[in-house]
């Protein structure tokens, strides 16, 4: 009985997918501390290459898109009264995987138009916001991220 058990636990433990995206990993491509009402630095841009090895859906929710392993950019965010936006800027097919403050993954593909992506926090919280941008159909690309409050 407990050899079966075992067996069975195991079984469940292997065939769950591992989720690859590691927000305990420093930013690929840094990071910036921004509090609400920004407005001197508002929208903060940060090129670099988004994609990688990972299929983003994998991840909870209707993420899509290769993304690396550790966050491409961490934001550290004080809310106010203002949402929080997040853009993909690229000649390619992005998307955008978030993690919020509140361990939950939020996912976007094609919001902002001509196969960028866009997720809008109406009411962000405080805290720790890692952002990987995913490409479709290729591994990498050249791309901005654009986070503002207008």
């Amino acid at each position: 009985m407990m050899k079966t058990l075992i067996v069975a636990v195991a079984a469940l433990v292997t065939a769950a997918p591992a989720l690859a995206q590691d927000s305990s990993r420093n930013p690929a491509f840094g990071e910036a501390t921004l509090s609400a009402g920004f407005d001197n630095g508002d929208p903060l841009q940060r090129r670099f290459r988004g994609g990688g090895p990972n299929d983003a859906s994998r991840l909870p929710g209707s993420c899509t898109g290769n993304v690396g392993t550790p966050p491409d950019f961490r934001v550290n965010y004080t809310a106010g009264g203002r949402p929080l936006i997040f853009r993909s800027v690229s000649t390619a097919d992005t998307t955008l995987v978030i993690n919020g403050p509140d361990g939950r993954w939020y996912c976007d593909d094609d919001s902002f138009g001509d196969l960028d992506a866009e997720y809008r926090f109406n009411s962000p919280q405080s805290g720790v916001y890692d952002v990987w941008i995913g490409v479709v159909r290729m591994n990498e690309a050249d791309a901005t991220l654009v986070v503002s409050e207008r």
